[in-house]
């Protein structure tokens, strides 16, 4: 009969001491996740409140709602993002990765679009521009679906009456494959809500290396094409 060995003092005190090691290991890299992800989300909210001080035009008060595309992400003048295309006096509420579904973004609910809405509009608007939907393709479709109609909610409340033009997502050569759904969700909402409806994924535009991100022609050429559809829409 062959009995089982019992292990040695010294072994157990190795295990121990290697249990120990591998958890302060894992405890240091949740700690440094954290500290990487809460630095990321401060950039962007400075970011943010950057853009948001850079009005553009001259005109009707124009409201952009938006993502890291409205933002500038990328550029070395985020005042050229995009919205700056666009006619009338323009003011933009971009944060990088948020999008219409509360979970787009790393950074929390309260950056989605529509948690975003009052502030962006608290000084009134004659037109509301909402643009995104790289960041919701991972997101289901309820969850597109609800953060779209809270956002009309809240911008019926605090813009009522101004028209709305809802930007859908380009295909951006890293998530291109995952557009199309998305796309025609927020294709269908905007329908459902009487909101203008701009799809943008036929649109062949310029990107940074990440692919991801538009150059500063890319910029132009996104602006213009939105520009040229709000004024084709009577808008």
């Amino acid at each position: 009969m062959l009995l089982a060995r019992r292990p040695s003092g010294r072994t157990v005190a190795l295990a121990v001491c290697l249990l120990l090691l591998v958890g302060m290991l894992l405890v240091q890299l949740a700690e440094r996740a954290r500290g990487d992800g809460a630095t990321r989300c401060e950039r962007f909210a400075a970011d943010s409140a950057a853009r948001a001080e850079l009005i553009s035009g001259e005109g009707p008060d124009v409201v952009v709602i938006g993502d890291s595309w409205s933002a500038g992400l990328g550029l070395e003048e985020s005042g050229t993002s995009w919205p700056s295309r666009l006619a009338g006096r323009v003011r933009v509420a971009g944060f990088s990765g948020s999008g219409f579904s509360a979970d787009a973004s790393g950074c929390g609910p309260e950056v989605a679009f529509a948690a975003r809405a009052a502030g962006a509009l608290g000084g009134g608007a004659d037109l509301v521009v909402i643009e995104g939907g790289l960041n919701d393709v991972d997101q289901p479709d309820a969850a597109i679906r609800l953060g779209f109609e809270r956002l009309l909610t809240r911008v019926e409340a605090h813009a009522g009456g101004a028209p709305v033009v809802v930007v859908g997502p380009a295909a951006a050569p890293s998530r291109a494959g995952r557009v199309p759904r998305v796309d025609r969700l927020l294709a269908d909402l905007a329908e459902q809500h009487a909101a203008t409806y701009v799809p943008t994924s036929g649109l062949s535009l310029d990107y940074l290396d990440d692919r991801l991100h538009l150059t500063p022609e890319g910029h132009a050429a996104f602006g213009d094409a939105v520009a040229d559809a709000i004024a084709a829409a009577g808008l």
